[in-house]
Protein backbone atom coordinates (compact mmCIF):
# COMPACT_ATOMS: atom_id res chain seq x y z
CA UNK A 1 0.00 0.00 0.00
CA UNK A 2 1.59 3.32 -0.56
CA UNK A 3 -0.09 5.42 0.97
CA UNK A 4 0.36 9.77 2.35
CA UNK A 5 -1.47 10.28 5.46
CA UNK A 6 -2.76 13.69 6.58
CA UNK A 7 -4.08 13.01 10.32
CA UNK A 8 -7.23 14.68 10.60
CA UNK A 9 -8.65 14.08 14.25
CA UNK A 10 -8.13 11.42 17.12
CA UNK A 11 -12.03 10.58 18.24
CA UNK A 12 -13.08 10.03 21.34
CA UNK A 13 -16.77 10.92 20.93
CA UNK A 14 -18.25 12.20 18.02
CA UNK A 15 -16.78 15.35 16.04
CA UNK A 16 -17.20 16.59 12.39
CA UNK A 17 -14.34 14.57 10.24
CA UNK A 18 -13.51 17.57 8.37
CA UNK A 19 -15.22 20.95 7.06
CA UNK A 20 -15.73 20.47 3.55
CA UNK A 21 -16.76 22.93 1.03
CA UNK A 22 -19.17 22.15 -1.38
CA UNK A 23 -17.98 22.22 -4.97
CA UNK A 24 -19.41 22.19 -8.42
CA UNK A 25 -18.34 18.22 -8.93
CA UNK A 26 -21.45 16.73 -9.01
CA UNK A 27 -25.00 16.96 -9.51
CA UNK A 28 -27.26 18.78 -7.23
CA UNK A 29 -30.12 16.65 -5.05
CA UNK A 30 -32.56 17.07 -7.52
CA UNK A 31 -34.12 13.82 -6.56
CA UNK A 32 -33.11 12.49 -10.32
CA UNK A 33 -30.25 10.84 -12.00
CA UNK A 34 -27.71 12.64 -13.81
CA UNK A 35 -26.68 12.22 -16.77
CA UNK A 36 -24.61 9.39 -15.74
CA UNK A 37 -26.67 7.90 -13.74
CA UNK A 38 -25.36 8.45 -10.41
CA UNK A 39 -25.15 10.90 -7.95
CA UNK A 40 -22.16 12.06 -6.20
CA UNK A 41 -22.67 12.15 -2.37
CA UNK A 42 -19.14 13.22 -1.54
CA UNK A 43 -15.58 12.36 -2.58
CA UNK A 44 -12.24 12.99 -1.27
CA UNK A 45 -10.05 13.93 -4.84
CA UNK A 46 -7.19 16.28 -4.18
CA UNK A 47 -7.51 18.86 -2.06
CA UNK A 48 -10.74 19.44 -2.89
CA UNK A 49 -12.79 17.24 -1.30
CA UNK A 50 -16.53 17.63 -2.37
CA UNK A 51 -20.00 17.20 -0.36
CA UNK A 52 -23.22 17.19 -1.79
CA UNK A 53 -24.88 21.00 -0.68
CA UNK A 54 -26.18 20.71 2.65
CA UNK A 55 -24.66 17.83 3.67
CA UNK A 56 -21.53 16.85 5.76
CA UNK A 57 -19.64 14.23 7.47
CA UNK A 58 -18.87 13.24 11.21
CA UNK A 59 -16.86 10.30 12.76
CA UNK A 60 -17.19 8.55 16.07
CA UNK A 61 -16.54 5.53 18.03
CA UNK A 62 -18.47 3.22 20.50
CA UNK A 63 -17.42 5.62 23.28
CA UNK A 64 -20.26 7.81 23.00
CA UNK A 65 -21.56 5.23 24.70
CA UNK A 66 -19.21 4.07 27.09
CA UNK A 67 -17.70 1.67 25.04
CA UNK A 68 -13.63 1.58 24.37
CA UNK A 69 -13.26 1.54 20.87
CA UNK A 70 -10.46 4.05 19.30
CA UNK A 71 -10.21 5.37 15.73
CA UNK A 72 -8.74 7.85 13.47
CA UNK A 73 -9.86 9.18 10.53
CA UNK A 74 -7.42 11.06 8.34
CA UNK A 75 -7.39 12.64 4.82
CA UNK A 76 -5.17 9.81 2.78
CA UNK A 77 -3.99 8.65 -0.67
CA UNK A 78 -3.34 5.30 -1.29
CA UNK A 79 -2.04 4.06 -4.73
CA UNK A 80 -3.11 7.25 -5.78
CA UNK A 81 -6.50 7.86 -4.69
CA UNK A 82 -6.95 10.35 -2.50
CA UNK A 83 -9.91 8.94 0.30
CA UNK A 84 -11.15 9.38 4.02
CA UNK A 85 -9.51 6.88 6.00
CA UNK A 86 -11.04 5.11 9.11
CA UNK A 87 -8.66 2.96 11.35
CA UNK A 88 -8.19 1.63 14.93
CA UNK A 89 -9.17 -1.05 17.21
CA UNK A 90 -12.76 -2.51 17.49
CA UNK A 91 -13.29 -4.36 20.71
CA UNK A 92 -16.31 -5.50 22.84
CA UNK A 93 -15.27 -4.84 25.64
CA UNK A 94 -17.17 -2.41 27.94
CA UNK A 95 -20.33 -3.08 26.15
CA UNK A 96 -19.15 -1.67 22.86
CA UNK A 97 -18.04 -3.29 19.29
CA UNK A 98 -18.17 -0.10 16.35
CA UNK A 99 -16.00 2.56 15.08
CA UNK A 100 -17.85 4.81 12.67
CA UNK A 101 -17.71 7.56 9.92
CA UNK A 102 -21.25 8.58 8.79
CA UNK A 103 -22.51 10.75 5.88
CA UNK A 104 -25.50 13.23 7.30
CA UNK A 105 -28.12 14.62 4.76
CA UNK A 106 -29.15 18.45 6.27
CA UNK A 107 -32.29 17.35 4.83
CA UNK A 108 -34.07 14.18 4.44
CA UNK A 109 -32.76 12.91 0.92
CA UNK A 110 -35.49 11.62 -2.10
CA UNK A 111 -33.11 8.71 -3.56
CA UNK A 112 -36.01 7.06 -5.04
CA UNK A 113 -35.41 7.39 -8.42
CA UNK A 114 -31.81 5.48 -7.92
CA UNK A 115 -31.63 1.39 -7.05
CA UNK A 116 -28.75 1.55 -4.24
CA UNK A 117 -25.72 2.40 -3.10
CA UNK A 118 -22.33 2.72 -4.48
CA UNK A 119 -19.05 3.13 -2.64
CA UNK A 120 -15.21 3.15 -4.06
CA UNK A 121 -13.38 1.90 -0.93
CA UNK A 122 -9.62 -0.08 0.09
CA UNK A 123 -9.84 -2.60 3.16
CA UNK A 124 -7.92 -4.51 4.85
CA UNK A 125 -9.54 -7.82 3.40
CA UNK A 126 -12.35 -7.42 6.70
CA UNK A 127 -16.04 -7.21 6.54
CA UNK A 128 -17.43 -3.53 7.20
CA UNK A 129 -21.42 -2.56 7.32
CA UNK A 130 -23.60 0.13 5.73
CA UNK A 131 -26.14 1.94 7.76
CA UNK A 132 -28.89 3.71 6.54
CA UNK A 133 -31.08 5.59 8.92
CA UNK A 134 -34.32 7.15 7.66
CA UNK A 135 -37.59 9.11 9.15
CA UNK A 136 -38.33 5.88 10.12
CA UNK A 137 -35.89 5.17 12.51
CA UNK A 138 -36.21 7.15 15.71
CA UNK A 139 -34.43 4.88 18.41
CA UNK A 140 -30.45 5.03 17.99
CA UNK A 141 -29.88 0.91 17.21
CA UNK A 142 -32.49 1.25 14.67
CA UNK A 143 -31.49 1.45 10.81
CA UNK A 144 -31.21 -0.83 7.40
CA UNK A 145 -27.91 -2.53 7.28
CA UNK A 146 -26.22 -4.48 4.91
CA UNK A 147 -22.13 -5.94 4.62
CA UNK A 148 -19.22 -5.81 2.41
CA UNK A 149 -15.86 -7.17 2.49
CA UNK A 150 -13.37 -4.09 1.66
CA UNK A 151 -10.09 -6.09 0.25
CA UNK A 152 -6.59 -4.78 -0.49
CA UNK A 153 -7.04 -2.97 -3.76
CA UNK A 154 -9.42 -0.22 -4.69
CA UNK A 155 -12.91 -1.57 -5.94
CA UNK A 156 -16.24 -0.35 -6.16
CA UNK A 157 -18.89 -1.70 -4.46
CA UNK A 158 -22.57 -1.53 -5.57
CA UNK A 159 -25.26 -2.29 -2.59
CA UNK A 160 -28.94 -2.38 -3.59
CA UNK A 161 -31.55 -1.07 -1.51
CA UNK A 162 -32.75 -5.02 -1.40
CA UNK A 163 -29.46 -5.97 0.48
CA UNK A 164 -30.54 -3.21 3.21
CA UNK A 165 -31.57 -5.32 6.32
CA UNK A 166 -34.41 -3.65 9.01
CA UNK A 167 -33.00 -4.10 12.05
CA UNK A 168 -35.34 -2.85 15.53
CA UNK A 169 -37.75 -0.66 12.43
CA UNK A 170 -40.66 -2.72 11.36
CA UNK A 171 -41.15 -0.01 8.51
CA UNK A 172 -39.83 -1.39 4.89
CA UNK A 173 -36.75 1.02 3.93
CA UNK A 174 -38.28 4.14 2.41
CA UNK A 175 -36.11 5.62 0.16
CA UNK A 176 -37.40 8.89 0.01
CA UNK A 177 -36.32 9.98 2.99
CA UNK A 178 -32.37 8.57 3.97
CA UNK A 179 -31.10 11.09 6.82
CA UNK A 180 -27.44 9.01 7.35
CA UNK A 181 -25.17 6.78 5.91
CA UNK A 182 -23.19 5.04 7.98
CA UNK A 183 -19.66 3.02 7.41
CA UNK A 184 -18.95 1.08 10.49
CA UNK A 185 -16.10 -1.50 11.62
CA UNK A 186 -18.92 -3.44 13.55
CA UNK A 187 -19.14 -5.65 16.76
CA UNK A 188 -16.42 -8.22 17.01
CA UNK A 189 -12.94 -7.51 17.96
CA UNK A 190 -10.45 -6.42 14.99
CA UNK A 191 -8.26 -3.83 13.71
CA UNK A 192 -10.86 -1.80 11.48
CA UNK A 193 -8.47 -0.17 8.22
CA UNK A 194 -11.18 1.38 5.47
CA UNK A 195 -10.14 4.15 2.65
CA UNK A 196 -13.39 5.72 1.25
CA UNK A 197 -12.55 7.41 -2.18
CA UNK A 198 -16.24 8.34 -3.05
CA UNK A 199 -19.73 7.46 -2.25
CA UNK A 200 -23.22 8.30 -4.41
CA UNK A 201 -26.18 6.92 -5.26
CA UNK A 202 -27.07 4.83 -8.44
CA UNK A 203 -29.75 4.42 -11.00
Amino acid sequence: MNSTRRSLIAMAGMAPLCSLAATDASPKASGQPGASGRLVLSHFEDDKPYVLPGTGWRGFTDRVMGGVSDANFDRDEIDGQSCMRMSGDVTRDSGGGFVQMAYYFGESQDASAYRGLELLVYGNDEDYNVHIRTADCGWHDQSYRATFRATREWQTIRLPWSAFEANGVRAPLDTTSLQRVGLLGWMREFKADLALGEIALFA
